[in-house]
C-alpha cells in the first residue's frame, strides 16, 4: 500500500513540474515583450474595445504596445499612452488609427508615418488620429438605410404604381403600357 502511495505521489509531482513548465514556455512565448522603448501619447474621440496592452504596429510590424488609457476631463477625449521601441523615430506628423484585426475583434492601434523632417521626441503628441469604427452603428445605418429604401419601393395607397413613379404612368413604365413597350399601333390611325 505504501508504494502504491509513493508511485502515485510521484506521479503526481512529474505532472506538476510538467504543467509548471508549460506555463513557463507560454508566458515567455505569449508576445508581450517588455523591451524598453519612449512614449508617446495620442487623443481619439473613441477607442472602443482598445486594451491596455494591445499592439502598436506600422507597418503590420509589432513595434510597442499600449501603456494607459484614461480620460482626459477637459475635452472629454480618450488619451492613449503608447511606448514605441527605441531606435525607430518618428515624423512629427504621423498619425495613429484605432483599428480591428477581424470582425471579431482584435483592437489595435496603426502608425502611419508623415513626411516632415522633425522627428517626434519621447513624451511626444501624436495629432493626427483616427477613431474606432462601431461595427453596431454602421450595422444600425446600413439596416435604416435599406428599410428607408424598401419603404421608398412600396405602392402608394390606391394608386397601384410605386411611390416614386412618375404621374400618368400604369405599372411604373414611362409610357403607360406594361413592361415599357410603346402601345400598338391601331390599324389606319397615322404614325406619331
Amino acid at each position: 500500500m505504501a508504494r502504491r502511495n509513493a508511485a502515485e505521489v510521484l506521479t503526481g509531482a512529474v505532472v506538476l513540474v510538467v504543467a509548471v513548465g508549460f506555463l513557463g514556455f507560454a508566458v515567455a512565448h505569449s508576445g508581450r515583450s517588455s523591451t524598453s522603448g519612449y512614449t508617446l501619447t495620442a487623443k481619439f474621440d473613441r477607442i472602443d474595445g482598445l486594451p491596455v496592452g494591445a499592439d502598436v504596429r506600422l507597418a503590420g510590424v509589432k513595434v510597442g504596445s499600449v501603456l494607459d488609457e484614461r480620460i482626459d476631463p477637459k475635452s472629454y477625449l480618450a488619451v492613449v499612452t503608447l511606448s514605441v521601441r527605441n531606435g525607430l523615430e518618428l515624423p512629427k506628423d504621423t498619425s495613429a488609427a484605432v483599428n480591428s484585426e477581424s470582425l471579431l475583434g482584435g483592437e489595435y492601434i496603426a502608425l502611419s508615418p508623415g513626411g516632415d523632417t522633425t522627428m517626434l521626441a519621447p513624451g511626444g503628441v501624436i495629432t493626427i488620429t483616427q477613431s474606432a469604427i462601431s461595427l453596431e452603428q454602421l450595422l444600425g445605418k446600413f439596416i435604416f438605410s435599406v428599410t428607408d429604401l424598401v419603404g421608398a419601393m412600396k405602392p402608394a395607397p390606391g394608386s397601384g404604381q410605386p411611390a416614386g413613379a412618375p404621374p400618368g404612368s400604369a405599372n411604373g413604365s414611362p409610357n403607360g403600357s406594361p413592361g415599357g413597350r410603346p402601345p400598338a399601333a391601331q390599324p389606319g390611325a397615322a404614325p406619331q
